[in-house]
Formats: C-alpha cells, sequence, structure tokens
C-alpha cells in the first residue's frame, strides 16, 4: 500500500531532505509540497528545488482541493505548524508534526486537535533518541533519591532558531517526572554559590553545522552516568518522520508519539 505525502515545509533543510527520501522509498508518494505564501520556491516543481530532478509535483501554499493526502508532515516553523494544522482539521487529514518551539498555546491547540483527527508529536523523530528516552526514564528512576546532580548539554547549528532544543526539554521534562527536580537551570554565570539539588541544568551550544547532540549527565560524590545521542546527518530525523507517517495513515483520530511507532 502507497503512503500519499503532503509536506510543509517542504523547502527547508528537513523538508527537501525528506522528499528525496521519501522518492526512495517504494511504499511513498509524495503529491503535494507546501509552504509558506510569497516563499521564492512558489510554483516551482519541489524535485528541482531538491535537486533531483522533475517530480510533478509543484511548491504550493496551499493544498489544492484535488489532492488527498493520507497524511502531512509538517517540519516548518511554529506558525506554519498552525496553518497547516488548521487545513488538517478542515480536511480530516492525519498530521505529524515534527516541528518544536512551539508556545504552551500552540501545544494546546495541538493537543485539541487530536479529539477529531490522528496527531503524531514528537520533539525528536530520530529512532534511537526515542529509546534513549525510554532509557532515561529507567535512569531517573534508579538514581532518584541518591544524590545525582543531572545537567542537559545540548549541540545544534547555527541556523536553529529555538533554544534549548525541543528535545532537551523534554528530556528534563522526563527527569523531572521521574526525579522530581522541579527548576530549571540555563546556564550559570558570576557567583552563583553552590548547586542547589532541586535544579536541573541545560547548556545550548550553537555552532558551525552540528546537526544534533544531545548529552544527559547524571553525577555525585565519586561516579558519573551520561546518556548521549548523536545525530550523523538530519537523516535519522527525516527517515524516523517518514516511518510515522506511515503509522499514521489510517489511524483513528487520537495524540500519538513515536513510542507508538515504535512499539516501546
Amino acid at each position: 500500500m502507497i503512503t500519499r505525502l503532503a509536506v510543509n515545509g517542504a523547502c527547508g533543510r528537513m523538508g527537501l531532505r525528506l522528499i528525496q527520501l521519501a522518492r526512495e522509498d517504494s511504499e511513498l508518494s509524495v503529491i503535494a509540497a507546501l509552504e509558506r505564501p510569497h516563499h521564492p520556491a512558489i510554483g516551482q516543481d519541489v524535485g528541482e528545488v531538491a535537486g533531483m530532478g522533475r517530480l510533478g509535483v509543484l511548491v504550493t501554499a496551499e493544498l489544492p482541493l484535488s489532492e488527498r493526502p493520507d497524511v502531512i508532515v509538517d517540519f516548518s516553523t511554529p506558525e506554519g505548524t498552525m496553518q497547516v494544522l488548521r487545513l488538517a482539521l478542515d480536511r480530516h487529514i492525519p498530521l505529524v508534526v515534527a516541528t518544536t518551539g512551539h508556545t504552551a498555546n500552540q501545544r494546546g491547540e495541538i493537543e485539541a486537535a487530536a479529539h477529531h483527527i490522528p496527531v503524531l508529536v514528537s520533539p525528536n523523530m530520530s529512532l534511537a533518541m526515542n529509546v534513549l528516552m525510554v532509557l532515561l526514564e529507567q535512569a531517573a528512576r534508579l538514581l532518584r533519591g541518591r544524590d545525582f546532580d543531572v545537567e542537559i548539554i545540548e549541540m545544534h547549528h547555527r541556523f536553529k532558531k529555538d533554544a534549548p532544543s525541543g528535545t532537551a526539554l523534554h528530556l528534563a521534562r522526563i527527569i523531572q517526572e521521574q526525579m522530581g527536580q522541579g527548576d530549571l537551570r540555563h546556564g550559570r554565570e558570576g557567583l552563583t554559590g553552590e548547586r542547589p539539588p532541586s535544579e536541573i541544568g541545560i547548556h545550548a551550544v550553537r555552532a558551525g553545522d552540528l546537526v544534533g547532540e544531545h548529552v544527559v549527565l547524571f553525577s555525585t560524590l565519586g561516579e558519573s552516568l551520561q546518556l548521549v545521542h548523536r545525530a550523523h546527518s538530519r537523516d535519522c530525523y527525516a527517515r524516523g518522520a517518514l516511518l510515522a507517517a506511515k503509522f499514521l495513515a489510517q489511524r483513528p483520530p487520537g495524540r500519538y508519539s513515536m513510542r507508538d511507532v515504535l512499539g516501546l
């Protein structure tokens, strides 16, 4: 069975890679490429924009009424997500949200949409990162109350717009749920005094073309434990999103995650 795919944010770094990899998958067909109004690629063939030759799919600001995708994958901006969310609701199309940086109100709207359409939301589409999240739950639960400090260090390319990353914030939430620390400390400067046990340190590094790295450090007097995920290329995110798209198509309305995709 072929899953018909629409990509929102089709001409961004992730959107173009998604389209390139989808073409290599016999179970996927890209039928729509969406971008913000007035984007310079509007009206062009998205295959040519992606350097693949003509695909017969034009970049458009709106989904043509003649097209009926089985699922939309959103790799855009928070504002782009909200626009495509309204489209998905109006046309009853399942939606994979791979964009991060949403406000609390925007997250609430996305959650509410899951009452009407299938919505899969993940702060990170990488398969290995989602396995790390499961391991993190176990580690945090086992180390709770044992005098371990927790720090999160995340590194991304200079073009990333949100900091800390959505993944780092999700990792922090997992730790808070399992260990009880309530305070997030975004970096340190000056005479800060001794480190209080109630905080989780989060540090965002932005440099060059780093694809993505997350380190969770548990440390106490005498020993440390690190959980590390490194993305070697953006393909890990794109392949995960495509797997999520196949999973979500034809599902009933509801809120899904990569754990559902992986059966975790």
